[in-house]
């Protein structure tokens, strides 16, 4: 759990609270291709990624289309499904083995109550988590495959280098090949 108390300390906890916030987590290992969260199952974790990769994706027509890859150092969820206890509408699932700090909702919710810092903490999760969803809904509306690669690449260099580039592709919604020849074109 070090990359997770990093991220804690580096946004101010310290003491009784870090532990308090650390305790509530607990570390799970995660094999090639388990799930975190399946379609049509309520997810019941918030994750912090200790070590790995993952994918989130939807089945339409019969295609595996990849919407979003996290990655180590980042948190993880699917988002609507935790925060409504409702059934995922994507799945997400281990593109590596990984390492996972995972903390329930019941966990997270007494955390928000206990320690108004983390009160705050969870609401700028969330509020960063809306934001990310916004810019890629509109992204995927206003921008075409070129621009929304070049906006990765400046925005979010260190994902391109990570993600595998059959996901990188779907998630620009396009071919790998396509995405073979704007990589060519853009460098």
């Amino acid at each position: 759990m070090e990359k997770l108390k990093k991220q804690f300390e580096a946004i101010g906890f310290s003491g009784d609270e870090l532990n308090e916030i650390l305790q509530a987590f607990t570390l799970k290992v995660f094999a090639k291709n388990d799930f975190f969260t399946e379609e049509g199952k309520t997810s019941r974790h918030l994750g912090f990624i200790e070590k790995g990769l993952f994918q989130y994706y939807i089945i339409k027509d019969g295609e595996e289309k990849t919407t979003y890859v996290s990655i180590a150092g980042t948190f993880l969820s699917s988002v609507t499904s935790f925060v409504t206890e409702t059934p995922a509408r994507e799945s997400v699932r281990a593109l590596t083995a990984s390492e996972v700090c995972l903390i329930t909702r019941a966990d997270l919710m007494n955390l928000v109550q206990q320690i108004p810092r983390f009160k705050d903490f969870y609401i700028r999760l969330l509020e960063w988590a809306i934001s990310g969803i916004d810019s890629s809904r509109h992204d995927l509306i206003v921008l075409n495959a070129e621009q929304r690669y070049e906006k990765m690449l400046h925005q979010e260099p260190h994902m391109l280098q990570q993600i595998p580039l059959q996901h990188l592709a779907s998630m620009l919604g396009v071919t790998p090949r396509h995405l073979s020849r704007i990589r060519k074109n853009i460098r």
